[in-house]
């Protein structure tokens, strides 16, 4: 069993986690984005913004967001399977709302399979509410998502959420480079 601890550091992803990006995106998504694509995402800065949680050398979870003006998109958030439950996406989730903050975002929204509960619950603990479903969006699975929205993300209590989620982590968060 992998053991998260303080030697997790969540910094902006580079081309060379790519390799370990995409390694967890084939075990995670039924429609794996491909290394070209997260390269091409890259190339799109600064409407694009994507971390990495590292492991020591070893690439442990991924996240993204699309900036659109004053709303972003959660484009995708990943953790690699044996580093489940160590919150790591609880980790990169913080550095993500906080780029959105850092930029002026007030609404941040995202797409979840309808069954999907455990990433429902932490979407929520970060704010988010549902807005919407959208019908067979996983068609390949006849699933529908879950159309998910954190609103006013620079209020007094959604700045508090995120100072409460942040102070009851069991290791300080590390960041590089966010």
């Amino acid at each position: 069993m992998i053991v998260a601890s303080s030697s997790v550091v969540i910094e902006p992803m580079k081309r060379r986690h790519l390799r370990g990006v995409v390694a967890i995106e084939n075990q995670t998504n039924h429609r794996p984005w491909s290394h070209g694509l997260f390269a091409g995402e890259l190339r799109l800065m600064p409407s694009r913004y994507y971390v990495v949680a590292l492991d020591g050398p070893v690439v442990a979870g991924f996240g993204g967001l699309m900036f659109t003006g004053h709303e972003a998109h959660l484009t995708n958030i990943a953790v690699d399977p044996a580093h489940h439950r160590h919150g790591i996406a609880t980790r990169m989730m913080l550095v993500l709302m906080r780029a959105c903050l850092d930029r002026g975002v007030e609404d941040l929204t995202l797409e979840v399979r309808i069954t999907n509960v455990a990433a429902q619950e932490l979407y929520r603990r970060f704010g988010f509410a549902p807005g919407g479903i959208r019908p067979n969006y996983y068609s390949d699975l006849g699933e529908d998502a879950l159309i998910m929205w954190a609103n006013d993300l620079s209020s007094p209590a959604s700045l508090e959420r995120l100072d409460r989620i942040d102070s009851g982590l069991p290791t300080p968060l590390r960041t590089e480079g966010c």
